[in-house]
């Protein structure tokens, strides 16, 4: 009997998988003392470059959908998230940083953003119950999390039928953003999320400093 061709195929097996590209390490930086960030997160000049309501036309929000908006930060996109979704909807505001969370349930109790809870997850798992969510916007964050292929699988597990993944994050060429070197091309991205499980694809959002990756869960057949 030759067992040449089962040595082999165990050969690949394992040396395959180490064969395979690595992920790009996170950019590991920390965010405590939200009122020091939120004189950047939040400064009006934001505006001009964030373009927030291009992003939302990009995610087709719909009133009544619920939206996790991960690395939520100081809470720039709150207001936006919360009047996309309306009365009947549901923004809710995931950070890895205690002091962010305090700082945004304080905001949403401040700007009355009902719709809007806060919730302090770890930086591995964004805490989301299986198909519990319409939307996932993740802004200017995705850089920072490590295992995103991982990570990803847990955001497809969350996304409800025809749910959506949003990523924005900093061009390779932007002005601002990440040192040089912990920027991902939205390429690296897609990869990732493909990693993961979904399907993904850029969308042009017309953001002068910003890619925008939409993705979504293959549909079953």
């Amino acid at each position: 009997m030759n067992h040449r061709p089962f040595f082999l195929a165990a050969l690949l097996a394992l040396v395959l998988p180490a064969c395979a590209p690595a992920e790009p390490p996170a950019y590991q930086h920390r965010f405590e003392h939200a009122e020091r960030w939120s004189k950047e997160f939040d400064d009006p000049s934001r505006d001009a470059w964030q373009q927030p309501d291009r992003v939302i036309a990009a995610m087709q929000l719909q009133p009544g959908m619920t939206v996790a908006d991960v690395g939520a930060g100081t809470g720039y996109f709150e207001p936006h998230l919360s009047r996309a979704v309306g009365d009947g909807g549901h923004v809710l505001a995931l950070d890895v940083e205690p002091d962010m969370v305090r700082h945004l349930t304080e905001r949403a109790a401040r700007e009355k953003l009902a719709n809007v809870v806060a919730r302090q997850v770890t930086p591995d798992d964004p805490s989301l119950e299986p198909a519990s969510v319409d939307r996932v916007l993740i802004v200017d964050t995705w850089h920072h999390v490590s295992g995103r292929a991982a990570y990803a699988a847990r955001l497809r597990t969350a996304l409800r039928p025809f749910g959506k993944l949003v990523i924005v994050d900093f061009r390779l060429d932007a002005h601002r953003g990440p040192p040089p070197a912990h920027r991902l091309a939205p390429e690296e991205v897609i990869r990732e999320l493909q990693a993961g499980g979904l399907d993904a694809a850029v969308v042009d959002a017309g953001l002068p400093e910003q890619y925008v990756v939409v993705a979504t869960a293959p549909v079953a057949r």
